[in-house]
Formats: C-alpha cells, sequence, structure tokens
C-alpha cells in the first residue's frame, strides 16, 4: 500500500509542487493550509509522515507540531519542517517541539523526496531476517520495545518521537561503546549531509530531559561524542 503524506502548506504553488512530486513517486498525499484542517486529517486518517510549513495563517507550525505530539495515536508520526525560517534558533525550536527534520526554503523536490524515503526506512517494520533479534532491550530502568515502537521508564510510557526513538535504540544497542557524532550522523539520520553536530547534541539534550534521571546514563564524551553506560 502506498505511504500516506500530508502536506501542511498554505502556499498553493509551493503545496501543489511537493505533492505532484511526491505522488509520482506513488506516495498518496493529503493537503491542508492550516493548522486545524492539519489536526483534524491527522485525527481522521492513518497518516505516515507529516511535511509542516511553520508560517502557516492562525495556528502556526510550531503550535501545530506541539498538538500532534500530544495526541496519543499520532505522536511517532514522522515530522518534516518545511520553511522559509533559516536561521539556527528556529531550527533547534523545531527539534525541541517534536520535529524529525528540517528543511529550508527554497528547496530541492529531490532532496525532500530523499529524506522522506530515509525516514520512512527507518519506520518500516522488521523483516522476516530481524524476528531474530530482541523484541525489548532493558537498561536498568528503561525497556525498549523495538516492534511496538515504544519506550518505558520504570514501566511507565514515556512519548518520544521518530529519531529520539532511533537515537536512543542505537545508544541502547551500542551500550558501553563511544558512539562519535559522525558514527551517529550516518547511522540514526542516515543522511550526514545536512544534519550538523548541533542538531545532535540537541536531540540528545531533549531526550535525556524527557528520560528523566535515567537520562544521566546517557554520557557526554569531550570532542568526542556520546556513550549509554549503566
Amino acid at each position: 500500500m502506498s505511504k500516506k503524506i500530508l502536506i501542511v502548506e498554505d502556499d498553493a504553488h509551493i503545496s501543489k509542487l511537493v505533492k505532484y512530486n511526491l505522488e509520482k513517486a506513488d506516495y498518496k498525499c493529503f493537503t491542508a493550509i492550516t493548522g486545524e484542517d492539519a489536526v483534524e486529517i491527522v485525527e481522521q486518517e492513518y497518516i505516515d509522515l507529516i511535511i509542516l510549513d511553520i508560517m502557516l495563517p492562525k495556528m502556526d507550525g510550531l503550535e501545530t507540531c506541539k498538538i500532534i505530539r500530544q495526541m496519543p495515536d499520532s505522536k511517532h508520526i514522522p515530522i518534516i519542517m518545511l520553511t522559509a525560517k533559516g536561521e539556527e534558533v528556529d531550527r533547534i525550536v523545531g527539534f525541541e517541539l517534536g520535529a524529525d527534520d528540517y528543511m529550508v526554503k527554497p528547496f530541492s523536490p529531490r532532496e525532500l523526496l530523499l529524506r522522506i524515503k530515509a525516514i520512512l526506512r527507518r519506520q518500516e517494520k522488521p523483516t522476516d531476517e530481524d524476528k531474530e533479534e530482541p523484541q525489548e532491550i532493558i537498561v536498568k530502568s528503561i525497556t525498549l520495545n523495538i516492534p511496538k515502537h515504544k519506550v518505558f521508564i520504570n514501566k511507565k510510557e514515556i512519548a518520544l518521537t521518530a529519531m529520539e526513538f532511533k537515537l536512543l535504540l542505537t545508544l541502547m544497542q551500542r551500550k558501553g561503546r563511544v558512539q562519535s557524532r559522525e558514527v551517529l550522523l550516518n547511522d540514526v539520520w542516515d543522511m550526514d549531509s545536512s544534519i550538523t553536530t548541533r542538531t545532535i547534541d540537541t536531540h540528545v539534550k531533549r531526550l535525556r530531559k524527557k528520560l528523566g534521571r535515567a537520562g544521566s546514563m546517557i554520557e557526554t564524551v569531550r570532542s568526542i561524542g556520546y556513550v549509554l553506560n549503566e
């Protein structure tokens, strides 16, 4: 079945351009011009990924992202922010609210398509070859359920974005082994050319906060990267 992508963009030309390129790649597209419309579509349809503009009428994209992340059935939907606001502070705010990726206008439709494919590839269910792999990883108070894409702290579920989940999974799978920022860029984000080390630091900071006391197990290795230790 074709993956369903929601395009939230009030510029008709950009919306049509994105929709045209995605439908050529065999994705099924839904469009919205306001944040309110986007939330309503997410409530009614099973959406696989959202492309979200920040500068929307009435409720902006940041608020829309925040609301979607608070909805139990949609908190794990990957979100790519597509916006003219390219300052570092705008990127950081977007990531802190739960965005998985960030593209600045003007953009390349081909690059957007590649990023979408990379994110959706990470969301795919395990293949037959993966079924022998552990279904859960437990490190002290953290339990990570791989097939259900859920994380628990002392049996209480916490909400993580798709990218935060992948980052935590990578660190837990490699417990005790230092992961350089370059390795994390390649293994977690897939496309290292568009992501900076600042992005990694922002995600780690947010992940630690969500993990609470357990977040202290993610240690910074100065000038290198991060390691998860018990």
